[in-house]
C-alpha cells in the first residue's frame, strides 16, 4: 500500500505540473480554430494517460474500434472514474463534453476547457437547460464534432448502475445523429474519491452505433442502457455490476 501510495503521489504531481501548463498554453490558442486549438490542448491527455501507464501501471486496451462511424456522432459512455474524461480523447475523433458549468471556475483546468467549446449546462435550469443541450450540441454535430455525455451523469461505483438521463438520448432524436455507447471498468482500478491508482488494464468496449432517426428518445435510450449494462456485466469483475444504484 505504501508502494501503492507513493506511486499515485508520482501521477498527481505529473498531473498538476501538466495541468498548469498546458491551461497557460491554452489560453495562448486562442486566435486557432477549434480543431488548432483540440489539437494542441488535448496533448494533455495524451501525456497523462502516458504518465499514468509509468507512474502506476495503468494502461488500457480498446475493443470495438471497428463500430466508431465516419461521421459525427453522440458518444454516451458509462461513468466510473476520472479516467474516462481523460482517455476518451485518445481513441475518439475531436469532441466537446457536457458537463456542469461549475467546473469552468476551476482555476487552470476550467480555462483550458473552456477554450475547447465546452457544453456547459446549469442542472437547476429545467428545460432551458436541455434547449442549450439540443441547440449547441446540433452545432458542434454540425461542424463534424462530436459531443460526450455521460447520462449517468455522476460517477457510479463498480456493480452499480445510476439513473440514465434522457438528454442524450433527446439530442439524438432531435438532431438525427447516432449514439456509439461505451462501456469499461475503470472505476475498478481508479475508483471515484480514491487516492490510490491500482495496476493492471482497463478493458474499454465501443458498441455498434445506435440510430436515432425517426426514434423516440426512450427507444433510443432503452438501446443504449441495454448495451452499455449487458457489457459491464461481461467485463466487469466486480459482484453485482449493473445493479441499480441506491
Amino acid at each position: 500500500m505504501m508502494l501503492a501510495g507513493l506511486r499515485s503521489t508520482l501521477f498527481y504531481i505529473g498531473l498538476a505540473l501538466s495541468t498548469i501548463l498546458f491551461a497557460l498554453l491554452a489560453l495562448l490558442t486562442f486566435p486557432l480554430g477549434f480543431y488548432g486549438r483540440y489539437r494542441i490542448i488535448s496533448q494533455w491527455t495524451r501525456f497523462n494517460i502516458w504518465w499514468l501507464g509509468i507512474a502506476c501501471g495503468l494502461r488500457y486496451e480498446v475493443h470495438g474500434r471497428e463500430h466508431i462511424p465516419p461521421g459525427a456522432a453522440i458518444v454516451m459512455s458509462k461513468h466510473q472514474s476520472a479516467w474516462e474524461t481523460l482517455a476518451l480523447q485518445r481513441f475518439l475523433p475531436p469532441q466537446v463534453w457536457v458537463l456542469k458549468k461549475e467546473l469552468m471556475r476551476i482555476p487552470f483546468f476550467g480555462w483550458g476547457i473552456g477554450m475547447l467549446r465546452p457544453i456547459a449546462i446549469d442542472r437547476r435550469a429545467g428545460k432551458r437547460a436541455m434547449d442549450q443541450l439540443v441547440d449547441q450540441g446540433r452545432d458542434r454535430l454540425d461542424q463534424g464534432i462530436w459531443v460526450v455525455i455521460f447520462p449517468e451523469g455522476t460517477r457510479v461505483p463498480p456493480g452499480q448502475r445510476g439513473r440514465y438521463k434522457p438528454g442524450g438520448a433527446i439530442l439524438a432524436a432531435r438532431t438525427g445523429y447516432p449514439i456509439v455507447p461505451i462501456a469499461h471498468n475503470a472505476g475498478e482500478f481508479w475508483p471515484k474519491d480514491s487516492f490510490i491508482k491500482r495496476p493492471g488494464i482497463i478493458r474499454v468496449e465501443i458498441g455498434p452505433a445506435v440510430h436515432s432517426q425517426g426514434r423516440s428518445p426512450e427507444a433510443i435510450m432503452q438501446d443504449v442502457e441495454t448495451w452499455i449494462e449487458g457489457r459491464m456485466v461481461e467485463i466487469s469483475n466486480v459482484v453485482g455490476a449493473g445493479e441499480p444504484a441506491a
